[in-house]
């Protein structure tokens, strides 16, 4: 979720305890010393011409190291959206997005759009959760080098759709960032807006702040999976050895937990999460509310365990009144959590499952004081520049792997995919000039794009590599969202 708002598959490696090596991509990660020290960013990125555009003067969008070429497509918003295949109105906001295997050698691209406000769902066609909210995901057939095939909307209705995760059998779930619906009064985001209409909330239809899966080449069933939890999703992903779901949460003023979700039924055998499971949040052993968003040295290793959520969702009806505040409502599964000694996190983002582990960030953690708000007075809750971390379920440990140490060596990571030599690339999300960077095994960062637009509230999100590891497909988030496929040597750049 961009800040300038909030103011306003699987891999295998054997593991062991106690930080030792790992056989793996990750091995660096889990060796020791190497996160120790940290450097700045690779220089020598290229403003580089769009490929989509032919006519000068040529937009330049992206600066990428040289020899890498890019192609945009679908830049769409709200007030000014294009029509795709289906007659379905795109959305801006892109957001996070999975690949996946498409016919010949076209990819999948199961994309969100982060739209926030109460108004006519986007989609012409498929499912449709709640027709007054315009948020959801698109999928695109494309090819390797960023021509589109074709486009439909798979789920529409939801709302604040921000990461997700890619299931191993072939499909996306999305994430609603929100706890907004009839029964709850309007968030911050609504401040500004005149009195009389001030109160979008009693304009849903449906309450909102759970996950849903999206099948690669289809449509959602617009059902979403309640026991996963009502709060402010973020991403998911899934561990097939354990058959568990992992779940981050972005609540961007108050402390954010990690979860996981253990569903009714063999999930990788069924090819589908299903609703009527079990939803946990992370504690420290022996350390009860342990404050995470600190900054700790790299390395720094915590023992889990998982407290149950007694009451994972709640929803009081279509009101003309709400039920209760945001405030009370963003925190209602976290605070069952933390009356139980749950660790709190700063901000947990983008997550991804690779070579049997969950990586995930937290945007503003690794500060002195996470009360005190963000290191530049931007507010929320953590006030370092972010951190990365690691959780494996074989032994239930956390490590952190990686803390900026300010914002010009990394600036607020979000989303976070892996490239098939096992380097994290991670997107940044703030307000000056943001990059996608990648994070080697070794702890060192690679520069791989810089954001050459000015446009107010842009970030990189939804990074994805191809199924063959060629193109890295990426979106440019502002109010008219914009995706990218990005090709070149990869392994020259030691991605």
């Amino acid at each position: 979720m961009t800040d300038l708002d909030r103011r306003s598959f699987l891999k295998t490696g054997a593991a062991v305890a106690g930080g030792a090596a790992i056989a793996g991509p990750f091995q660096g990660f889990l060796a020791g010393g190497a996160l120790a020290s940290h450097g700045p960013a690779t220089p020598g990125l290229v403003p580089t011409p769009d490929l989509a555009d032919t006519t000068a003067p040529f937009d330049v969008f992206l600066a990428l190291p040289p020899g890498f070429q890019y192609r945009s497509f679908q830049a769409s918003s709200i007030t000014n959206p294009i029509t795709i295949s289906d007659g379905s109105k795109l959305p801006g906001r892109h957001d996070g997005m999975g690949a996946f295997d498409g016919p010949g050698s076209d990819v999948l691209l199961v994309r969100n759009h982060e739209e926030n406000f109460a108004g006519p769902a986007f989609g012409a066609s498929g499912p449709v959760y709640d027709e007054m909210a315009q948020g959801g995901t698109s999928t695109v057939r494309v090819t390797l080098q960023g021509q589109v095939q074709e486009s439909w909307a798979s789920i529409s209705g939801t709302q604040m759709n921000c990461s997700g995760g890619i299931m191993p059998w072939g499909s996306w779930v999305t994430c609603e960032e929100t706890v907004n619906g009839p029964d709850v009064a309007d968030d911050f985001n609504r401040g500004s807006l005149p009195p009389d209409t001030f109160i979008e909330n009693t304009k849903l239809r449906q309450p909102h702040g759970f996950i849903f899966e999206v099948p690669a080449d289809g449509t959602a069933t617009g059902k979403p999976i309640r026991d996963a939890g009502r709060f402010a999703h973020e991403a998911v992903a899934f561990d097939a050895s354990g058959g568990v779901l992992y779940l981050t949460e972005d609540n961007f003023g108050f402390p954010s937990g990690f979860y996981k979700y253990d569903p009714p039924n063999d999930a990788a055998k069924l090819r589908r999460i299903n609703d009527g499971g079990k939803l946990y949040m992370a504690k420290v052993v022996g350390q009860p509310l342990a404050e995470l968003a600190r900054s700790h040295p790299a390395g720094t290793t915590f023992a889990i365990e998982w407290v149950q959520i007694d009451q994972p969702w709640f929803y009081h009806g279509r009101r003309k009144a709400p039920f209760m505040t945001n405030d009370e409502a963003i925190n209602f599964v976290a605070n069952q959590g933390l009356a139980q000694g749950a660790a709190k996190f700063s901000r947990l983002e983008g997550a991804v499952y690779d070579a049997g582990r969950i990586f995930f960030s937290s945007t503003q953690g690794g500060g002195g004081n996470p009360a005190l708000g963000s290191p530049d007075g931007d507010g929320g809750y953590g006030n370092g520049w972010g951190q990365v971390w690691s959780y494996d379920p074989r032994t239930s440990t956390l490590e952190l792997l990686y803390e900026s140490p300010s914002r010009d060596v990394l600036d607020f990571p979000d989303n976070v995919t892996t490239s098939p030599s096992g380097t994290l690339i991670l997107c940044e999300d703030h307000d000056e000039g943001n990059f996608l960077r990648g994070l080697r095994s070794d702890g060192t960062l690679v520069d791989i794009a810089h954001n050459q637009s000015s446009r107010p509230g842009d970030e990189f999100a939804g990074a994805t590599f191809s199924p063959d590891g060629s193109t890295l497909y990426v979106n440019m988030q502002s109010s008219t969202g914009r995706s990218f496929a990005i090709w070149g040597d990869w392994a020259g750049i030691g991605v």
